[in-house]
């Protein structure tokens, strides 16, 4: 056990994101206006990182959105902060993009109830990863995104491996040079943010890149996939009533129609922002836009043309 924890120890100080920042040793006696500056100043510095790895970014979304036109969903898979970051950009499709909940799933070491409280060990267990992929009946048409800060959790490197044994496409995000995730995935990305303000707590700098990068996968492969028209969510789902007036908002800055046409064009559409907009636009019924919608795939832009 003493050798095990040994060799993890070593791992773990070999790794940019645990390594320790001697000039921030003494933070604790700064005032806290000097604190929140020198956090600022740290955060700041990660789009930059992100922006190193746009290219390869860009690659894996087209490869992602090309799977799903076809069919195919997206996996996020990690443990602790990465882990509740693939679930809150997951949870987010629905909503946004009127997206099937198991279109884009989130899966974290040690399930649901993980999200909120830690599960020990369960990061540790690749078994896990595939047992969890296993469980979504995992096809060569689908995506599975390992998400890791260190870019060695077994969990995240687990399902990478699984998935692209199973022949699904796999990328994997971290933010260490040289990472075993990164190693393991078609499509590897890492985005090295350096150490963080406090000593290895990667839901910091590291967390933010990962969210920033996630935000990327979902949006421009929803982009891709027609789920927008230009920069207007138009699969947008009213479920309550600030998505109901988003809704409406959406219709009249596509179309620039008033109130009464915009409720008349929702009313008949069933509340589908994109009917309603076609209607509108094309100065067609109900039936017709739903139908021209179905044979573009429901891509608005090519409904109209």
């Amino acid at each position: 056990m003493t050798s095990t924890y040994g060799e993890l120890r070593a791992q773990l100080a070999a790794l940019t994101t645990e390594a320790f920042r001697p000039e921030l040793a003494d933070i604790d006696r700064l005032p806290t206006a000097e604190i929140a500056r020198l956090m600022n100043a740290e955060d700041a510095t990660v789009p930059a990182a992100v922006a190193a790895r746009l290219p390869r970014i860009a690659a894996a979304i087209d490869a992602t959105a090309e799977r799903m036109a076809r069919g195919g969903r997206l996996v996020y898979a990690g443990a602790g902060t990465a882990g509740r970051l693939g679930v809150l950009d997951a949870s987010e499709c629905p909503p946004t993009f009127n997206t099937d909940p198991s279109q884009v799933v989130g899966l974290i070491a040690g399930g649901p109830k993980a999200v909120a409280t830690s599960v020990e060990g369960a990061e540790d267990s690749k078994e896990l990863a595939a047992a969890d992929l296993d469980g979504l009946g995992l096809t060569p048409l689908d995506t599975v995104v390992g998400v890791s800060a260190s870019g060695r959790t077994p969990y995240a490197v687990g399902a990478v491996e699984h998935a692209r044994a199973r022949g699904a496409l796999t990328i994997g995000l971290a933010c260490n040079e040289g990472s075993a995730l990164a190693a393991a995935a078609e499509h590897g990305i890492e985005v090295v943010v350096g150490p963080e303000l406090l000593t290895g707590s990667t839901r910091l700098k590291s967390g933010t890149a990962q969210k920033l990068v996630l935000n990327m996968i979902s949006t421009i492969t929803m982009i891709r996939l027609g789920k927008t028209y230009g920069n207007l969510m138009v699969d947008v789902r009213a479920s309550n009533e600030k998505l109901r007036a988003r809704s409406r908002r959406i219709v009249a800055l596509a179309t620039d129609a008033g109130d009464e046409d915009i409720e008349a064009a929702l009313t008949a559409a069933d509340g589908e922002v994109k009917t309603a907009i076609l209607m509108l636009l094309a100065d067609v019924d109900a039936a017709t836009a739903t139908r021209r919608l179905e044979q573009a795939g429901g891509r608005l832009r090519s409904a109209l043309t």
